[in-house]
């Protein structure tokens, strides 16, 4: 299906952005790419950059050595392509000394929602004083987000130490196995090691796919937390959510205490199955805890929460969206799990703090607003879930009277229920494309958002800068006291770089 095309102006022949991406000759094609747009585009927002989201170190040489050792990485198997076996990452954690066992650890899976629950997990240990690890993927902006350090992204310099460090190890396994270690077993490698080197007192680990044989499941967590199940990666995980529970619940190790976020009937039976199987604790959302209540305020939410030692009230969460809110409540339970609350302990955790700390919790390119007059908003919703999700909390916590949307996907995702979720919400949509080799080719993007919102509310504009102005465009068409607004979603890279070009990191 041919979907026309409008454009803002006319690429001339002395266009700056592409005059700025031909300069950087020596940098990575794909972030000059993004960098240049940053430079030149006239809505770029205003506001001191995100410390949670590093930009490129800014010395040139701790740049050179970082883009070094991602390029080293690029060459092993992406994310996406994987051989479902821990017998690699087990190997280089023998050869590395175990360090993965110096420390407990919270380990996390599900479908959606594991990014943030973690990050809230991080902030309510760190208000109590320990000293954490946080292993989360995938970044959106800089691969070194992917390690954090006491609730900061490790340094860039201590990154490419940490690479240097199990270099030679790496190798050596490399040379030992059927196929080399993935690119996603070598960044869990490094966690680990990096962990033990600081050291820490937990660490908090996200699965990055599934859980029997995902990389990071070398760790034997005394926590296992399962935030809710929906249907992502069937052609690896399983086409029902039981299915796709049977490979989570491989994170559940004998005698942990499992925190279980309100899950479909059939992914339920499963999990609890295997709890018994190993003699695990089970809390479950709704029944051992859970969300008394929320009102939405400004800039988030405030809750009362049921945890396993009794109830906080008055907690202020600076995010937005219900889900958001169940995830603070699995992430309450799981660190009183950890502590011992309602088991080794009876009283409940100190309200004080714990309002303290959920107070703090940021979680980038979601549902974060990055620009005002119009607003923009980025959420990295990638399959229907997530996007009915995204949609229900956009409604709820802001009054648009006019929202545009800009939707880059990856090839690989259900773009179809995707883009079915935000229909009810979106005005017009901007289908565009990410930098990435997964990004989903516009055009063919188009065409499936053409037969779901009509030929009229479709625009296509394959370059994120285009799309993005093209969206202001739409959103300002009313006036600027409209209420218009923009919401870029579809993939986390697609919103990271909308960051990077909206002047954030």
């Amino acid at each position: 299906m041919s979907v026309p095309v409008r454009r803002l102006a006319p690429v001339s022949d002395t266009d700056p952005f592409d005059e700025i991406i031909d300069a950087e000759t020596d940098r990575d094609p794909d972030l000059a790419v993004i960098e240049a747009g940053s430079r030149t585009l006239r809505t770029q927002a205003g506001g001191a950059p995100q410390t949670d989201v590093p930009g490129r170190p800014a010395d040139p040489e701790v740049a050179k050595a970082l883009r070094t050792v991602e390029a080293d990485l690029a060459t092993r198997w992406g994310e996406t392509k994987l051989d479902p076996s821990v017998s690699r990452i087990a190997a280089l954690m023998d050869v590395l000394g175990e360090p993965q066992r110096a420390y407990p650890s919270i380990h996390i899976t599900g479908t959606n929602g594991k990014t943030s629950t973690a990050r809230m997990i991080e902030a309510l240990l760190g208000a109590f004083d320990l000293r954490t690890g946080r292993y989360t993927s995938p970044h959106v902006q800089s691969i070194t987000e992917r390690i954090s350090l006491d609730g900061a992204p490790i340094p860039a310099e201590r990154f490419v130490e940490t690479y240097d460090d199990i270099k030679a190890y790496v190798e050596m396994v490399d040379a030992q196995q059927e196929y080399r270690l993935s690119f996603f077993e070598v960044l869990t490698a490094m966690a680990y090691a990096a962990f033990a080197d600081a050291p820490v007192d937990v660490a908090v680990v996200e699965v990055g796919m599934g859980g029997t044989w995902d990389a990071t499941n070398v760790i034997d967590a005394d926590v296992a937390v399962v935030t809710p199940i929906d249907l992502d990666h069937t052609d690896r995980l399983g086409e029902t959510p039981g299915e796709i529970a049977v490979e989570k619940g491989g994170i559940i190790k004998q005698d942990a205490t499992v925190i279980l976020a309100q899950q479909p009937v059939d992914a339920a039976q499963v999990l609890l199955k295997k709890a018994v199987e190993v003699d695990a604790t089970v809390a479950r959302e709704g029944l051992e805890f859970g969300v008394v209540s929320r009102q939405v305020a400004v800039g988030g939410q405030v809750l009362t929460l049921r945890g396993l030692g009794g109830e906080y009230g008055e907690v202020f969460l600076p995010l937005h969206g219900g889900y958001q809110a169940h995830n603070a409540a699995v992430a309450l339970a799981a660190v009183e799990a950890f502590f011992g609350v309602g088991t080794q302990r009876p009283e409940p955790l100190d309200v004080d703090t714990v309002r303290k700390a959920f107070a703090s919790v940021t979680s980038p390119g979601r549902l974060e607003v990055v620009r005002r007059s119009p607003t923009v908003v980025l959420d990295a919703a990638h399959n229907p879930a997530g996007a009915r999700a995204t949609a229900e909390a956009v409604g709820e916590a802001f009054d648009f009277s006019r929202l545009i949307g800009v939707v880059g996907a990856s090839g690989d995702k259900n773009v179809r229920g995707l883009l079915e979720a935000f229909e009810p919400v979106f005005a017009e949509v901007v289908i565009t494309q990410n930098s990435s080799h997964r990004a989903m080719d516009a055009d063919e993007l188009a065409a499936i958002a053409v037969e779901i919102f009509g030929d009229d509310r479709v625009q296509v504009e394959p370059r994120l800068d285009d799309a993005l102005e093209a969206a202001i465009t739409l959103a300002e068409e009313d006036g600027e006291y409209s209420g218009g607004g923009v919401l870029v979603t579809g993939s986390v890279i697609t919103v990271g770089e909308a960051r990077l070009l909206l002047g954030r990191g």
